[in-house]
């Protein structure tokens, strides 16, 4: 009975390993001095202005938020209503690095003399590795304010950069690792930026 409980979490420890990102996701925290507000009482989970709160992939990265707030206690208010509001930004960019050492090729002249004689060598080295990978940077950005005042009690930022081919790329997987290290130690050090792995 108890290998059959252990073979799944062996599995899903596997998995996990094979999707760890390239690097650690970057957080940082604002609150004001007097948190006793937060992580009580319901909250709603709004897009941004300028974020397009239907669009799928922001829906995956809310919904990651608001299980994060759950977890720290608070109730699931309806959009527009509930004492506190989590204001979600999203951006997500991809680019292509520039290659590092300059052109794929290069030509290397060297002489050399002596008492048994002299010679001069021709050297060429091709750099054959291709262009490095395409990469996807995204940030996950969560401001909590009061609803009736309207004052942010709490503000983190979050962002990492994988390789486009990463199963982190994607939103299913990245979302909830975002979320999850951005509330890690909430409300966290305020003015403090740590990295999370």
């Amino acid at each position: 009975m108890r290998l059959k409980l252990l073979a799944p979490l062996g599995l899903l420890a596997l998995v996990t390993g094979c999707i760890a990102p390239t690097g650690p996701i970057e957080v940082t925290r604002f609150h004001v001095p007097d948190t006793s507000l937060l992580a009580k009482g319901n909250i709603a989970v709004e897009p941004g202005t300028g974020t397009d709160g239907n669009s799928l992939e922001v829906q995956s990265f809310m919904g990651a938020v608001r299980t994060e707030l759950q977890r720290l206690g608070y109730g699931d208010a309806a959009a527009g209503s509930g004492g506190q509001v989590a204001i979600v930004r999203l951006a997500r960019q991809r680019f292509q690095p520039a290659r590092s050492g300059g052109g794929p090729v290069s030509v290397g002249v060297g002489g050399s003399t002596g008492s048994y004689g002299s010679g001069l060598g021709v050297g060429i080295g091709l750099n054959l590795s291709g262009p490095p990978p395409e990469q996807i940077e995204t940030e996950l950005a969560v401001a909590i304010r009061d609803r009736k005042t309207d004052k942010v009690l709490w503000e983190g930022r979050a962002s990492f950069t994988v390789k486009a081919s990463s199963p982190l790329a994607s939103t299913q997987l990245g979302a909830p690792m975002m979320a999850a290290a951005l509330f890690a130690g909430f409300p966290g050090n305020s003015g403090e930026t740590v990295l999370v792995k």
